[in-house]
């Protein structure tokens, strides 16, 4: 009797198993359609020998993140003579640049392929007309009436942002602080600083402190090694976080005496944005691995955007990138109404959908946080697909990830 019970488990369970990896065969299509690694390294590295011969530079230069800062395409004909963009598209861009700069790092810029206009990070860094489409604000978060010092945001009870500088590597097409790029980039004067400092220490519920801007990580070392030592010596400041797109826009900002800094200051939490698998590079994992070695804790924030990172199977094949170079996926965010970026914005719908693709079909560790912003400053709110059916004293009436129906007792 125990052998044939045996058996009709063996059987339900290998039923089982066939139901589970049909529910795997379409994301097993889609990654077989997608380039190996050493073709999409291969493709990477000729761009990067075109670059080096229009703008010039060694091995040793590329490297070199001052080098790579400093050599910025933000020249349209350069921009074209190294894409191949015709004179029509060009003079878009141009135009696109009156009113929104631009600026991509040659590192980030090696990395969109030949097929540009069809290509994410092209869309991601490059100006479109679309950006002169009216709607939409250029402070949507109302962050210049949540400032009560200067460099400061302050929407939570317990954490604020320290503002510390306008500059980045990249300036994303979707960016949701462009206001503040102006014509030229400008950290925050040291007398911001003082005083954000000063009010940070003077309000002691604040144990949660980011630093951000821009791109935190384009501080010096000596100016970053400066607020962090601050910051870590007010006693009830227990955690300090950093926003950068470094890792992603230009890997090479990651040196080994910056990671020298991070090490100095526990706990530090580093949240970059990747949206798209391509980004994640070798380049980025040696830089995602410095930091992890320097004990930084590392999430991703990944922003929704329509024809980059839309579709389910991308951002399930972007989190398992992740999570190979050890950086935890944390938040999805839904595109803020930007002036400039409403060509980027998907509905909500489609971002609970993606959810949904996640859950349960891969690792918990691989489904973000979707999050909209509350407009006008009012915080974060998280969504997701809903799976209470009914719920009341008695019982729990739920949704299972494939959407099966099951009862639990509430007692």
């Amino acid at each position: 009797m125990r052998e044939t019970g045996n058996i009709n488990h063996r059987h339900q369970s290998l039923l089982r198993s066939s139901v589970l990896r049909d529910d795997a065969q379409p994301y097993q299509q889609f990654l077989s359609q997608w380039p190996d690694e050493n073709s999409i390294a291969a493709a990477i590295a000729r761009r990067k020998s075109r670059i080096q011969a229009i703008i010039g530079g060694s091995p040793q230069d590329w490297d070199n993140w001052k080098w790579q800062l400093a050599h910025r395409i933000r020249d349209s004909r350069i921009l074209a003579e190294i894409l191949g963009m015709s004179d029509l598209e060009r003079k878009k861009v141009d135009r696109v640049s009156q009113l929104y700069r631009w600026a991509i790092s040659p590192y980030y810029l090696s990395l969109i392929d030949e097929d540009y206009e069809n290509c994410p990070i092209f869309r991601q860094a490059v100006p479109d007309t679309r950006e002169l489409l009216p709607g939409g604000s250029l402070d949507p978060m109302n962050e210049a009436l949540t400032s009560p010092a200067p460099c400061i945001t302050r929407r939570y009870p317990d954490r604020l942002i320290i503002n510390v500088t306008n500059q980045c590597a990249m300036y994303c097409r979707h960016c949701q602080r462009r206001r503040n790029i102006g014509e030229t980039d400008q950290h925050a004067c040291r007398e911001d600083i003082m005083a954000a400092l000063e009010y940070i220490a003077s309000n002691r519920e604040i144990r949660d402190v980011l630093i951000t801007g821009g791109d935190a990580l384009l501080l010096s070392d000596h100016m970053l090694d400066m607020l962090l030592g601050r910051l870590y010596n007010i006693p009830h400041v227990e955690m300090i976080r950093l926003g950068t797109r470094t890792p992603v826009t230009l890997p090479q900002r990651i040196t080994p005496e910056l990671c020298d800094i991070i090490r100095k200051y526990p706990p530090i939490y580093i949240n970059t944005q990747f949206n798209h698998p391509l980004e994640v590079t070798p380049e980025a994992k040696r830089a995602c691995d410095r930091l992890v070695a320097a004990g930084a804790v590392l999430g991703n924030q990944a922003v929704l955007l329509r024809g980059i990172n839309d579709r389910p199977y991308i951002m399930r094949k972007l989190n398992h990138q992740l999570l190979k170079i050890r950086v935890r996926p944390y938040y999805i965010f839904h595109a803020k109404d930007v002036k400039g970026t409403g060509h980027f914005q998907t509905t909500i719908q489609e971002g609970m959908e993606i959810i949904a693709s996640l859950r349960g079909h891969t690792s918990g560790l691989a489904v973000p946080t979707y999050i909209v912003n509350a407009p006008g400053g009012l915080g974060k709110i998280p969504l997701m697909p809903n799976h209470i059916m009914l719920l009341d004293e008695e019982k729990a009436v739920l949704k299972t990830w494939e959407g099966k129906v099951v009862e639990v007792s509430n007692r």
